[in-house]
């Protein structure tokens, strides 16, 4: 068994606790978490023109609880644009000045890496394979450009995150293990996957074994520093809880989640729980539900 260890990705705090003092000390004294992600849902990097009042109060939250903010992810707010694979060159442009100002900021705010949904691609463009093979090898040289940049400002690693649509890629394991190989040869630093357990369930993919969480990571686990948790019934990408309610009628268990990521010989990982709660939901029902999933994982991970 490799070296893995459990944090919390932030999300759950987008929109009810926005201030760093409140994430950092739910996550430390109710959930006695000290190991962090940070949705970059909570601090655009290009919206908020001077993001320094706001790094020094989470840098300042975080020693104060004895927390680690280990790297910066794209959140949902990233996730609704086609970033760094829009059909537009300007556009494109624009996306690539985010990441830019998104390495930097994980910088600011400790971070070693930063990773998420760099693309989609448009219907159009998917299905014009001349335009979507151009557009992917653009992507390639764009993601080695900002892999120097991270360089430069002292970031460790980049982090991709397979998507369940085929128009965004890596949404199959070949896929993604062709990826990595094609960025690998442009990168100035390591560009490592990020698999979410959750989103192995694309209708469109022909093979049984794309929409499997424990194939990803038994064949592609050793390239994953990093894995997103959630509860999902594997028809959608649902993000639930670890509660007993979503356990019942979801795929996600454990212990066969570690069972995969061992026979991938994977080293080291971070797991971490990734949950979008309602914005309608009770905010004491959204802590609960977060208490209980922090508690399932801990009998697996310490």
């Amino acid at each position: 068994m490799g070296h893995y260890s459990f944090g919390l990705s932030n999300t759950w705090a987008v929109k009810r606790f926005p201030e760093p003092e409140q994430w950092v000390e739910i996550a430390a004294t109710k959930m006695d978490v000290n190991l962090l992600q940070f949705s970059l849902d909570l601090l655009d990097p290009v919206i908020t023109r001077d993001p320094s009042e706001y790094v020094a109060r989470t840098l300042d939250a975080c020693r104060k609880y004895g927390v680690r903010l280990e790297s910066c992810f794209t959140g949902g707010t990233a996730y609704m644009s086609n970033l760094l694979m829009h059909p537009l060159a300007r556009f494109r442009d624009d996306a690539f000045q985010w990441y830019s100002k998104a390495v930097a900021l994980s910088r600011q705010l400790g971070a070693r890496s930063l990773g998420g949904h760099f693309g989609a691609l448009s219907v159009k463009d998917f299905n014009n394979q001349q335009r979507r093979d151009e557009l992917v090898s653009e992507l390639m040289e764009r993601i080695g450009s900002l892999s120097e940049i991270s360089l430069r400002s002292g970031l460790q690693m980049l982090l991709w995150e397979p998507m369940p649509v085929p128009r965004e890629p890596p949404s199959t394991i070949a896929g993604a293990q062709m990826l990595l190989k094609r960025v690998g040869e442009k990168a100035s630093i390591p560009v490592k996957l990020c698999i979410d357990v959750g989103h192995a369930c694309s209708p469109n993919n022909a093979n049984s074994r794309d929409n499997d969480p424990y194939e990803w990571l038994r064949i592609l686990g050793k390239e994953s520093p990093c894995v997103h948790l959630q509860q999902t019934d594997g028809k959608a990408d649902r993000h639930w809880p670890f509660t007993g309610e979503h356990n019942a009628v979801g795929i996600i268990d454990g212990r066969k989640v570690i069972s995969a990521l061992d026979a991938s010989e994977a080293e080291d990982a971070q797991f971490y729980l990734e949950i979008f709660p309602a914005f309608e939901q009770k905010d004491d029902e959204v802590l609960s539900d977060l208490r209980d999933s922090v508690q399932y994982w801990k009998e697996f991970l310490n």
